[in-house]
This record gives structure tokens, C-alpha cells and sequence, in this order.
């Protein structure tokens, strides 16, 4: 096997509708491509793909429960949770310091956790600048 990186992240979702709404609206990841009932967001890196959970058997297992989480950096991380407490996202647990930066985990509306990273580089000109947010300065 000789795998080349990470392709996708796939969420089954509850409401496809206001699963795209939260990610691309919200969240702002553009939407790369989209069919009925899968749709990728993206534009560099690994995509995140989101699809209907079964239309048959119940959804359950949040990620609370079962340890899955997104990680996105951000270059401002404090700016990005109060940017999206404003747009009523639910906060699982706000900014704490850590040794590599700041994190803060929200939750979409399948209550899959969303982890916010910045990183905390000892050389300023590492970290990815003309960022604030989830949006350019």
C-alpha cells in the first residue's frame, strides 16, 4: 500500500441541508463539488464530504461519545469563537492555552466536535498570517 495523503473526512449527517449551511455559510469551507446526497468542502488539503446518515436506522453516537473530531487552524482563534458564538454555534469548550497554541472545540449540528487551533510558533513568520477568524483581515 502506498497511500499519499489524506483524501476526505466523511460525516453521515442527520440534515444534509443544514449540515452544508453550517460548513459552508457558517463555518466558510467552499463547496468543491456536490450530487444529491454527498457533497465535498474544500479547496486545498484533505476535503471534508458530507452525506445523509441512513434514512432507515437511527443516528446516533455523537462524537462526544465516540472521540471523532475536525481539527481546523485558525489564525485567531479567540476571534473565531466569538465570531461564531455571534452566529449561534454551540461552544463545547472555549480558548484554553496550551504548549502548541490555543484551542477551542465547537459543535455542528450533529454535535460532532469541531476543534480550533492556533498555533503558538516561537517565530511569528511560521505561522500562516492574514488570518483572523475563520475569515482574510
Amino acid at each position: 500500500m502506498n497511500i499519499k495523503r489524506v483524501g476526505n473526512v466523511i460525516l453521515a449527517v442527520k440534515d444534509l441541508d443544514k449540515s452544508i449551511k453550517f460548513y459552508n455559510e457558517i463555518i466558510g469551507l467552499p463547496i468543491k463539488q456536490q450530487r444529491r446526497a454527498w457533497v465535498d468542502l474544500g479547496s486545498k488539503g484533505a476535503l471534508l464530504s458530507l452525506h445523509p446518515a441512513s434514512l432507515t436506522a437511527t443516528h446516533f453516537g455523537t462524537s462526544i461519545e465516540n472521540g471523532i473530531a475536525i481539527g481546523f487552524i485558525v489564525g485567531d482563534v479567540k476571534s473565531a469563537v466569538e465570531e461564531l458564538r455571534s452566529k449561534g454555534v454551540k461552544i463545547y469548550r472555549d480558548v484554553v492555552d496550551r504548549e502548541a497554541g490555543k484551542n477551542a472545540i465547537i459543535l455542528d449540528p450533529d454535535d460532532y466536535m469541531i476543534s480550533l487551533f492556533e498555533p503558538d510558533f516561537k517565530d511569528k513568520d511560521q505561522q500562516t498570517g492574514g488570518y483572523q477568524g475563520f475569515t482574510p483581515v
